[in-house]
């Protein structure tokens, strides 16, 4: 049985066991997991740029890095970006990514023609998306012909763990992407953990990488470095969700409190309905 296992999608594991040279076969086997390509559509080769540095005006203030970019044969670029906590920017976040990504794709003074498909995938570990799917994606069409699709240059994937956490069947046998996503999973049992390794050689090649992590003491102490700081993230997110929650039920009394003293209720009976002291109603 395997020893308690490393979370591969915290940004440190991903990339390392995803997004560097040598990562091939397991990011291979992942695109065509996520875009269904079998066939004469398959992937069979890709390329995998280690140089992933975002400039800082691209994600705010500061500097970035995107977690996995690949180049396909036909010149297709693949972004793999993984959020584990909810900052309510997401669609816009992986919009400004496709897009330095798609103007990257050509060198100054080239032509537009040029320009490649950018697909960008996310993996979320929260609710999103408001469908009752796991798997979503999105291209640009026209708002009243929906078959007539703009361009194929921008495609755009969002994975939700949490939607599919919930499914209560599994199809780790006939599905590629249910085996990958279980195997990301980080609340997966250890015995279907082992029993999707057992089916899937590129899975297998991710999780070497992950345990050539876990035995190397330089490379596992910054994966706890990460470990924390996206467990202090979350923790931040939940704390601030509670925070504003707490905020919006207390402006919710105070309105409620102002609009009975409006129409003449007495303060003690506003006071007993909202739960507001009768000073704070008597300074509205």
């Amino acid at each position: 049985m395997m020893k308690e296992r490393l979370k591969p999608l915290y940004d440190f594991a991903f990339q390392k066991a995803m997004g560097e040279k040598g990562d091939e076969i397991q990011l291979i086997a992942f695109l065509n997991a996520v875009l269904r390509r079998t066939g004469k559509d398959h992937i069979e080769s890709v390329e995998i740029f280690e140089d992933r540095d975002l400039p800082a005006e691209t994600v705010g203030e500061k500097a970035g890095k995107l977690d996995v970019l690949a180049k396909l044969a036909d010149n297709t670029r693949v972004n793999i970006e993984v959020q584990l906590a909810n900052q309510y920017n997401m669609e816009r976040r992986s919009l400004d990514y496709w897009a330095w990504n798609y103007t990257k794709g050509i060198g100054s003074g080239q032509n537009y023609s040029l320009l490649p498909v950018v697909i960008g995938i996310n993996i979320l570990d929260f609710g999103y998306i408001p469908l009752e799917e796991f798997h979503t994606s999105f291209h640009i069409y026209e708002d009243r012909y929906r078959e007539y699709m703009l361009t194929d240059v921008l495609e755009l994937h969002y994975l939700d763990m949490v939607k599919f956490r919930k499914q209560s069947e599994k199809d780790i046998v006939n599905d590629s992407l249910h085996r990958w996503l279980v195997y990301f999973d980080r609340h997966s049992p250890i015995k279907l953990i082992e029993e999707v390794l057992s089916m899937d050689a590129a899975i297998q090649e991710m999780q070497k990488k992950i345990d050539r992590i876990q035995g190397d003491p330089a490379l596992l102490r910054s994966y706890l470095r990460y470990e924390k700081a996206a467990s202090d993230e979350i923790t931040r997110m939940h704390g601030a969700r509670q925070e504003g929650k707490q905020e919006g039920k207390q402006e919710e009394k105070t309105e409620i409190a102002r609009n009975l003293k409006r129409i003449g209720v007495a303060v003690e009976q506003i006071a007993r309905g909202t739960g507001l002291s009768v000073e704070e109603i008597a300074k509205l």
